[in-house]
């Protein structure tokens, strides 16, 4: 489809509710690929969902992990997917395969993965209470330094727009840059709240396009920085964020925020409720407040890299925010007239006329048109999937994952490669004997490709802390008043109650 024809004019962000994608199980997080044609979704018992988001349907299933999936990140030309899970394992697995290509445990829970933006060989994760680790799938792996006061270890951080650098923030609002390639100290600054007092860094997130970047924090202001300006101000700089953003009602905490594709809009999603609160970024004002269902409790946000679309999650359906798509069939044809009701029609004498014979005679021969010769060999590459380093787009990129067609009664020899003959009779009795024979062998079933597997050890990484994901489920169960649990009762239960 063209960019240029799903650019719309006026505002460009999502007005209201656009259908859900029901994964049958619980979706706990999600992430679009560069294009926004897949989303990846991670779900509840440890399966990762993959939506064609064009058509709306499920293109693939990833039974990747036992325990809900908790963090996800695309490649950047989106044949690959990196998960954690709450059991703290991180997968690489191969989209088009569906097949674990490296597998990493950690000691201790992870909160966030992330996939170099430029090198897929190279992904980022954030331990619970423990510094950052860049991961290179060669089995190298590099922890990023901390500041000097080294007593706070809830650590967030994020690889930049490029990669180029690391930014982490910790609890104490200090905020480090960091060169990817050496882990060098290039910037640092400290968020603070009024004049004195610092608040803590909850998440650091990127725009796909420009300079800007928003940290949130725990004084519920999500403040957006301009990062050119903070490497100019080195370390112990003091950068004046450009954007101060909160709710000023109801004070609100917010639990993931993000940007828009083109990087002009802040998406904030409440902590508190199913609501999401859209900005400008150049003004800094309010534009549109999106409510979902009361009493549901939000999960994730993403905001769809091209489009003016947001997908949330709450409990555990993807919702699908969008712009209300008005019909204009005047745009198609420029003397369309619309109706409100039926009129009738005058027909002109010469209408059905081979020849006009009303029409005036014109002066001089009539100017005749010359055929133009139309390229539709050359594809012009769409400036909106280029960055600003590059002028061609990735040809290799995964946009749409293929499907077998599902035939109930297939013919004789469907989908055989063309040249061949169906199987005769023979060749089918001999099968039959063959696959007969092979099942008394009871011989086993191809096994699946082996993938690496690797044992991170980090020093002074905590072994006995729980994923929030699961300490949240736990308080509610506390809640709940003790209620039985849902699902197969376990061995143990089982022989109690016999």
């Amino acid at each position: 489809m063209n960019l240029e024809l799903l650019e719309s004019f006026g505002q460009n962000y999502p007005e209201e509710f656009d259908g859900a994608l029901d994964c049958i199980s619980l979706a706990v997080t999600c992430a679009f690929n560069k294009r926004g044609t897949l989303l990846a979704v991670g779900c509840n018992d440890g399966r990762i969902v993959i939506w064609d988001f064009l058509t709306r349907g499920i293109a693939k299933i990833i039974s990747a992990h036992v325990h809900p999936v908790c963090s996800l990140s695309w490649s950047r030309n989106g044949h690959k997917l990196v998960s954690a899970s709450t059991d703290n394992n991180v997968c690489i697995w191969d989209i088009l395969s569906g097949e674990c290509e490296q597998k990493y445990r950690f000691p201790s829970p992870i909160l966030k993965v992330q996939f170099h933006p430029r090198n897929d060989k190279i992904f980022l994760v954030c331990p619970m209470r423990h510094a950052a680790v860049l991961v290179d799938t060669d089995g190298d792996h590099r922890i990023v330094p901390l500041d000097d006061d080294q007593s706070d270890l809830n650590i967030v951080a994020s690889f930049d727009r490029r990669g180029q650098f690391v930014y982490t923030g910790n609890a104490k609002g200090k905020v480090l840059v960091l060169s990817t390639s050496d882990l060098m100290l290039k910037a640092s600054f400290k968020v603070t709240q009024g004049t004195t007092s610092a608040t803590a860094v909850k998440s650091i997130e990127f725009a796909r396009r420009g300079d800007c970047f928003l940290i949130n924090t725990a004084d519920r202001v999500i403040r957006v920085y301009d990062s050119k300006e903070v490497l100019t101000c080195g370390k112990e700089g003091e950068p004046e964020p450009i954007q101060k953003l909160q709710d000023l009602v109801n004070k609100t905490m917010w639990k993931k925020c993000c940007f828009s594709g083109d990087g002009e809009y802040i998406c904030a999603g409440s902590a508190r409720q199913h609501a999401l609160y859209v900005w400008e970024k150049s003004i800094g004002n309010l534009v549109k407040i999106l409510h979902g269902t009361k009493g549901e409790l939000l999960l994730d946000v993403v905001w769809h890299p091209v489009r003016p679309i947001i997908a949330s999650i709450s409990s555990g359906v993807v919702s699908v925010w969008a712009q209300n798509q008005v019909e204009n069939w005047s745009a198609f044809a420029p003397d369309f007239k619309e109706l409100d009701e039926n009129v009738e029609y005058e027909e002109r004498e010469s209408e059905f006329d081979l020849s006009d014979e009303d029409k005036s005679v014109e002066l001089g021969p009539e100017k005749q048109e010359d055929d133009l010769e139309v390229d539709v060999s050359t594809i012009e590459p769409v400036a909106a999937f280029c960055s600003s380093d590059e002028e061609t787009e990735d040809i290799g990129a995964l946009q749409f994952l293929p499907i077998a067609p599902e035939v109930e009664d297939p013919e004789e020899g469907w989908g055989a490669p063309p040249g061949t003959a169906p199987p005769s009779d023979m060749q089918q009795e001999d099968k039959q004997q063959r696959s007969s024979s092979s099942k008394e062998n009871n011989s086993p079933a191809p096994k699946r490709r082996k993938f690496r597997s690797f044992e991170i050890n980090l020093q002074g990484a905590p072994t006995d802390e729980l994923h929030p994901l699961l300490s949240n489920r736990a308080k509610d169960k506390q809640q709940s008043g003790g209620k039985k649990a849902a699902g197969r009762p376990r061995t143990d239960d089982r022989k109690r109650t016999k």
